[in-house]
């Protein structure tokens, strides 16, 4: 994000630059409407955010909904405090992510005083979020907290904080759910956005047609922050060079999330090897073309399992934060369809100071192997299978209705929540229809 007068540039109330329309926290002020007030600080967050927020609307448009968050919260229809989820907003080194988090959380507490903030919604990045979601409990309002703080992957002590700073955890994964009820912690599934995209395979085919030929056919995916690629595209990059070595007609696109991780992919790399494509976006229409993903651990493996195509996840790290990872963190499995499936059903590197000739092992073990990439398929299937029926904009738009409205939050009242929120869209359709 680029500096200005915020000082360490990563946040903003007003318009500059932005498209935001002019408005102030000042001129917000003073509005007695039912509110419910998001904090997002990471573009997934701002990504996961904006379908809640758009649901919302649907489900009562006299609703006032305000966020602190990023460009999609906004294009959805919050009413914009700051901006503090662009890409790059938590990117910051220490003092300036802290003080980023500090600002917000007076700032919240000032708005809320003089506004009528029935429920909080942090999205996503606990540790920034929990300093705000602990000052508005001591102002009585409630929390629903969008996207669970994998406290069952490491911190799991940590338990005793969210039962005091939550009324409702609404989960993306679908074990997670059950993992905090069985802690005393109010729980939902909701589904995850990634996993309900409907792919339309004769426009993917067609997009598909634009790639490059050659066999095997490569997605890499370094990630969507900077830090990612810092830490994971050299290896990624050399990995296909080894590939490249034994496979000679070996194609891969790098896809990067903006034209500004494009030109830090660049950077990093500057002379691509031979075979090694990079374009912007894409996404879906480079996983259905390709064989094979060379993807970093997080929500893009969810993608890739979306498309049924074996993947080898990785995330490097140093030989220091390996070991201290190696003692905090708790699941056997570290990369996503790894953890909802149970076992690991494709290799993982997560995290890891191995190497560039141990991700092309793994690779070319799927590629060489036809039997071994069909079940990592099949596998791929069933963990998308775990997602089926489920809308997470309107489930998590019907549960903080619910908790605003004073509903309970025991395990059989969280249950009812979905069935009479589709009853009652069921319902309105068929009275307008003719």
């Amino acid at each position: 994000m680029q500096k200005g007068a915020e000082g360490e540039g990563c946040y903003r109330h007003g318009t500059a630059g932005t498209g935001y329309p002019s408005r102030t926290m000042a001129q917000t002020a003073s509005d007695r409407r039912s509110t419910v007030l998001f904090t997002a600080f990471e573009p997934s967050g701002d990504a996961h955010a904006a379908p809640v927020i758009a649901a919302l609307r649907q489900r009562d448009p006299t609703l006032r909904i305000a966020a602190w968050g990023g460009p999609r919260m906004r294009a959805a229809g919050a009413e914009m405090l700051g901006v503090t989820a662009e890409d790059g907003a938590m990117g910051l080194a220490g003092l300036a992510k802290i003080g980023l988090v500090h600002r917000v959380r007076a700032e919240a507490v000032e708005w809320s005083r003089k506004n009528a903030v029935e429920v909080h919604v942090p999205v996503d990045s606990p540790a920034a979020t929990f300093p705000v979601v602990r000052a508005l409990r001591r102002m009585g309002v409630k929390t629903v907290h969008l996207v669970a703080p994998q406290l069952w992957a490491w911190g799991g002590w940590r338990i005793r904080k969210l039962r005091r700073r939550t009324d409702l955890v609404l989960c993306l994964l679908p074990f997670e759910q059950e993992w905090f009820r069985l802690r005393g912690v109010p729980a939902a599934f909701i589904g995850h956005p990634v996993m309900e995209r409907r792919l339309d395979a004769a426009t993917l085919d067609a997009e598909a047609l634009q790639l490059p030929f050659g066999l095997p056919r490569i997605a890499m995916l370094p990630g969507s922050r900077s830090q990612e690629l810092h830490a994971n595209l050299r290896s990624l990059v050399d990995a296909f060079s080894i590939l490249r070595r034994k496979h000679p007609q070996a194609v891969c696109v790098l896809v990067a999330a903006n034209g500004n991780l494009r030109e830090l992919a660049r950077h990093i790399v500057p002379l691509m090897p031979d075979g090694l494509h990079v374009q912007v976006g894409g996404l879906d229409a480079v996983l259905h073309w390709c064989d094979l993903a060379l993807n970093v651990s997080g929500t893009v493996s969810l993608d890739v399992a979306l498309h049924a195509k074996p993947m080898v996840g990785v995330y490097g790290v140093s030989p220091l934060s390996l070991a201290v990872s190696r003692l905090l963190l708790r699941s056997p499995v570290r990369l996503l369809p790894n953890i909802i499936a149970g076992r690991k059903i494709v290799p993982e590197f997560v995290p890891t100071a191995a190497g560039p000739q141990a991700f092309a092992a793994a690779a070319d073990g799927l590629i060489g192997d036809v039997r071994a990439a069909e079940e990592a398929r099949a596998a791929l299937r069933a963990v998308a299978r775990c997602f089926a029926g489920h809308d997470s904009g309107f489930e998590a738009a019907a549960f903080i209705d619910h908790v605003r409205r004073g509903g309970g939050t025991e395990p059989r009242e969280l249950d009812g929540v979905v069935p009479a929120a589709e009853a009652a869209r069921a319902t309105s359709r068929s009275q307008r229809s003719p």
